[in-house]
């Protein structure tokens, strides 16, 4: 079965989606990885954000792989590994803004929808149950209070030696969220048939555990 699981920024979604991948044994697609290739691109032809024409045709014109290396996923911009740039504030802004762009969108779904094909996948983002994979057996919503998701981010930046104002990166967490819930085209919102995770207080494990449960529920009411 396909495993869709969507959320706000900051929400935990890759990091569950890739341990829940691994212990059903599945095909992870990170989607917002995709996304901010695509933003790194931007910015590193030092391309306007604000030309959507542009910055659908540097899609075009380039090629985003996704590719697991040792345990973890590796994320391509041509032949450059941009794993790790992408994470960065300015990347994580721009990929807010060419993600509300429809031709970029329409570029990406066709794209993603080809990686899904092959069925037992979990793929990761903002409107993968409502929009990509609309039949995904298993719908997810996770999210957590916007407080949280910047202690998170914080945390993750500082392991990494990057200092950064927590009060500054939750007033970034909640402007993307606006952003990404008023887009015209696949608003951020959580399917009809998505179940509802509040990662709020949790562990990793306990919201890994708790999605194992439902796919095993799932797949045992399809027998």
């Amino acid at each position: 079965m396909n495993i869709a699981i969507d959320g706000p920024a900051g929400a935990g979604k890759s990091t569950v989606a890739q341990k829940v991948a691994g212990q059903l044994e599945y095909v992870y697609i990170d989607t917002g990885a995709m996304y901010r290739a695509l933003a790194w691109g931007v910015s590193h032809e030092q391309l306007p954000i604000s030309d959507e024409s542009a910055v659908s045709a540097l899609l075009k014109n380039n090629k985003i792989g996704l590719v697991r290396q040792a345990g973890r996923q590796r994320v391509f911009w041509n032949d450059i590994d941009v794993t790790d740039q992408i994470r960065s504030t300015e990347v994580s802004q721009y990929a807010s803004i060419v993600a509300s762009y429809g031709p970029v969108r329409e570029q990406m779904l066709v794209l993603q929808r080809q990686l899904a094909e092959q069925g037992n996948v979990v793929m990761d983002g903002r409107d993968i149950g409502t929009h990509v994979l609309p039949d995904a057996e298993v719908k997810i919503f996770l999210t957590a209070s916007s407080r949280e998701r910047a202690e998170r981010r914080w945390k993750e930046l500082r392991e990494k030696g990057t200092e950064t104002d927590l009060a500054e990166l939750e007033k970034e967490i909640e402007e993307r969220d606006r952003r990404d819930t008023q887009r015209e085209v696949a608003p951020l919102r959580q399917a009809e048939d998505a179940v509802l995770v509040d990662t709020t207080g949790m562990s990793i494990e306990q919201v890994v555990d708790h999605i194992l449960q439902i796919c095993e529920r799932t797949g045992e009411s399809a027998k």
